[in-house]
């Protein structure tokens, strides 16, 4: 009898146990919150890119949703904005009912349901789209702490900052636009000098001489602690901007590159630079994505005291620089021929120049110079890393270093790559093998029935 008791108190005892490790759990539900994310490339959660700009931000996010609280629009905000405070969790969301008060709403230029305006720091961004790239992208840009400025030279056929052409970069430069700089057309027939608040000038592949007051215009620039992107291309003339690049303690060598490793990358043209590895600077640090340049102009460094000079972009040691015409790109004939005077790689052919600013308004002047201004071009542009590079170098030069190393956004599950030969077996299975199975599978069911 003792017995039987003992084992049926045991049972409640157990059964008691069972229930209150479930409501602990239940309690616990509700005061944590932890998921996990099983998708190749970890595509449900945050990308690293998003994560890495919510580092960037020191201190309290205030997140203001206008979303009218009837139906289930505040709940996907709400559930949205959760993603982003697991990874920051001083990011605050509160509700506005924009039935409230009409006329604030309009004063703020709400017109979306559900829009939000993100504050931080006592700056403020406006977003009307509820997707994570839009929201990294002003969240980004509360994290440069305003707009950058970038005037672009016209007027002297350079590639235009809005231009569809395949020569232009207008795709690199709306997608900079997002992250917070703003283009502008500098054109020196209109005006005398760079103007006031710019924070960077882009020279982009002129084809044609500049008028040498331009380029006293641009030499004054540099001399009173401006920062100066420059994109060269292969040519015997220098267009007149050989002051330019004395200021700048560079040159650009004659010549265009070739590699003659392309053929075993699968490059047609020898023209076409492909590269891995990177010399050691800021731009570079960490950077691993392949880049690709197209007709790219070798840079020596020149005595220049008052610059610190860094390549950061190098060709590879069977690169030389070919004097000849090259017009056609499998052009058989092309040997580097050292009494030509054609240099041997590696070759540097991008520079990134740092000193002390002349000008009291900022500590450090920035420059960068580049052989080559294809690989940010439209046509260019999807190749490899070339975005991810291009924004590095933008960031640099405008002194957001804390963005610098932000990494590239990708979603490695959205693309299927197979080769012919595993189309092929993918083909067959389904077409004939599939059927097959399942022939063979009915066939010995039916077998077994019937010996039943």
């Amino acid at each position: 009898m003792k017995r039987r008791l003992s084992q049926r108190l045991d049972g409640w005892l157990f059964a008691l146990a069972i229930l209150l490790g479930v409501a602990a759990l239940g309690y616990l539900s509700t005061r944590y919150d932890h998921s996990y994310d099983w998708t190749y490339g970890g595509r449900a959660s945050l990308p690293p890119e998003s994560r890495a700009v919510l580092a960037t931000l020191q201190g309290p996010v205030e997140i203001v949703s206008y979303a009218n609280p009837q139906g289930d629009l505040r709940q996907t905000i709400s559930g949205f904005i959760q993603r982003f405070q697991r990874v920051k969790p001083d990011i605050n969301l509160r509700f506005v009912d924009p039935q409230q008060d009409p006329a604030a709403m309009r004063e703020q230029g709400i017109t979306v349901d559900g829009a939000l305006i993100l504050h931080y720091q006592g700056r403020e961004q406006r977003l009307d789209e509820l997707d994570e790239r839009s929201l990294t992208n002003a969240l980004e840009r509360l994290a440069r702490g305003g707009e950058r400025i970038v005037a672009f030279v016209t007027g002297d056929g350079e590639r235009r900052a809005d231009g569809k052409a395949n020569a232009d970069l207008g795709t690199f430069i709306a997608q900079l636009e997002g992250r917070g700089m703003r283009a502008v057309p500098l054109n020196f027939a209109q005006v005398t000098g760079v103007p006031e608040h710019t924070n960077l000038v882009v020279l982009a592949s002129p084809s044609l001489a500049l008028p040498s007051a331009e380029v006293k215009a641009l030499v004054d620039y540099v001399n009173n602690g401006g920062n100066l992107l420059w994109l060269t291309e292969p040519s015997n003339d220098d267009l007149g901007l050989s002051p330019l690049a004395e200021a700048l303690g560079v040159r650009v060598l004659p010549g265009v590159l070739v590699d003659g490793q392309g053929a075993a990358l699968g490059l047609k043209d020898p023209r076409i630079l492909a590269l891995g590895d990177y010399p050691a600077q800021a731009i570079t640090r960490g950077f691993v994505l392949s880049t690709v340049f197209p007709q790219v102009s070798a840079l020596a460094k020149i005595s220049n005291a008052n610059w610190g000079a860094a390549p950061f972009l190098r060709s590879g040691a069977q690169s030389w620089t070919e004097f000849k015409p090259i017009d056609n790109a499998q052009d058989s004939t092309i040997r580097y021929d050292p009494d030509a005077g054609e240099l041997k790689g590696p070759l540097d052919f991008g520079f990134a120049l740092s000193r002390i600013s002349p000008s009291p308004d900022k500590a450090e002047q920035r420059a960068v110079v580049i052989g080559d201004g294809d690989f940010l071009s439209n046509s260019f542009l999807g190749n490899g890393g070339n975005r991810a590079l291009g924004e590095r170098i933008f960031d640099w030069l405008l002194g957001d270093d804390a963005l610098v190393n932000l990494p590239p956004r990708g979603a490695p599950d959205r693309l299927l790559q197979l080769s012919q030969a595993q189309l092929n077996a993918v083909s067959i299975g389904f077409l004939l093998g599939l059927p097959l199975i399942l022939l063979v599978a009915g066939t010995w069911i039916a077998w077994r029935r019937r010996r039943a």
